[in-house]
């Protein structure tokens, strides 16, 4: 399935070029984030087919996208790393929600079935640290009573690029284990303490699927149309959960955009019983002063769009949708913060 989706993508990628050459000025070109690339490309192939507007979104990780999108080589940058209100004014730019998912920690083990292993977020770290080596350690042990574990040694994959799924998975683990903030901290891209390093949430699936005892982390989707072997996280309230589109909407049914300068809101380690401690949103990224307004509007008509048509693959690829509240708060925010000159590029309908 996931093969299915990057298929797609690369399709949305033809098509944009190959049209390219005629200058159609409806064509519009994002880059960065690998989090949500495969619901881009899904929305991207029905937008083509209803529309004729082609996109050409490079997955190329947040790092990148933000990058990118400071040098004005795309007209839109995208990130699950939120940018702080002060970085975007200094950049001159905008920051929008699209959708909701999750981060997840996949391993490789033999014998273990899916949310059979269980783990906190300070163990976690630790595994992350290099400080725990072996699968049988007597603190993943305690964790996992009746689970056989074997002397394995632990291999450790992250992610090689700039990531906003490393600036979700580092801040969490900052968050939860004390040494960790303080020895590696929290960003998109951190000096790994142990481990290999794979490009995108692909990457970083790929090595965990051909390296026995290994562990990585990557967007929930990926980890679904892999099948890979997820484990089981303990949340703010003690309990074990599992991924999933129900866990990933109850982190985020506390979130308060409309409080949110900048719309900058994370979701990790919130309270209630049933939520996924690793959840977060991906963002767009535009300038506020539009040089060419035609385009801004291109892109803000494309994720109205999805807005009102993308839910259910949304759904389908296990994201969470918005809320329907702050869909309409950022269609408002449109109006003032993406303009050219005095005048908004684009009036939602």
């Amino acid at each position: 399935m996931l093969k299915h989706f990057v298929a797609s993508l690369s399709a949305a990628l033809i098509l944009a070029s190959g049209t390219a050459s005629s200058a159609h000025a409806a064509n519009i070109s994002g880059a960065g984030a690998t989090f949500p690339a495969p619901l881009y490309a899904k929305w991207a192939e029905t937008y083509k087919a209803t529309t004729g507007v082609g996109l050409n979104y490079q997955a190329i990780g947040s790092g990148g996208g933000i990058k990118q999108i400071k040098a004005k080589t795309v007209d839109f940058g995208a990130s699950d790393k939120p940018l702080k209100p002060a970085e975007l004014a200094a950049a001159g730019l905008y920051q929008f929600p699209t959708v909701m998912g999750g981060v997840v920690p996949i391993v490789n083990l033999p014998g273990v079935k899916p949310g059979q292993i269980k783990l906190t977020g300070a163990v976690l770290a630790d595994i992350f640290m290099g400080g725990i080596r072996k699968w049988n350690d007597p603190r993943i042990a305690r964790l996992n009573p009746g689970v056989k574990l074997m002397p394995m040694p632990i291999t450790v994959v992250h992610r090689s690029d700039g990531s906003g799924t490393s600036f979700l998975f580092t801040t969490y683990l900052s968050m939860k284990n004390p040494i960790w903030a303080k020895k590696v901290g929290a960003s998109d891209a951190v000096s790994w303490p142990t481990g290999i390093g794979g490009k995108g949430n692909d990457g970083v699936s790929a090595f965990v699927k051909q390296t026995m005892g290994s562990i990585g982390y990557v967007e929930y989707a990926y980890a679904k149309q892999n099948r890979a072997t997820f484990v089981l996280l303990q949340n703010k309230a003690g309990q074990f959960v599992a991924p999933g589109a129900a866990n990933f909407a109850a982190a985020a049914a506390g979130a308060q955009w409309s409080k949110a300068p900048g719309n900058y809101v994370l979701l990790l380690d919130q309270p209630g019983p049933k939520t996924w401690p690793i959840t977060g949103a991906t963002f767009i990224l535009v300038y506020r002063n539009q040089a060419n307004p035609a385009t801004g509007a291109s892109v803000l008509k494309f994720f109205d769009w999805a807005y009102k048509a993308g839910d259910a693959s949304a759904a389908q690829l296990d994201y969470v949708p918005l809320p329907a509240a702050v869909k309409t708060l950022v269609r408002k925010q449109w109006l003032t913060n993406v303009k050219a000159g005095p005048k908004p590029v684009y009036v939602p309908r």
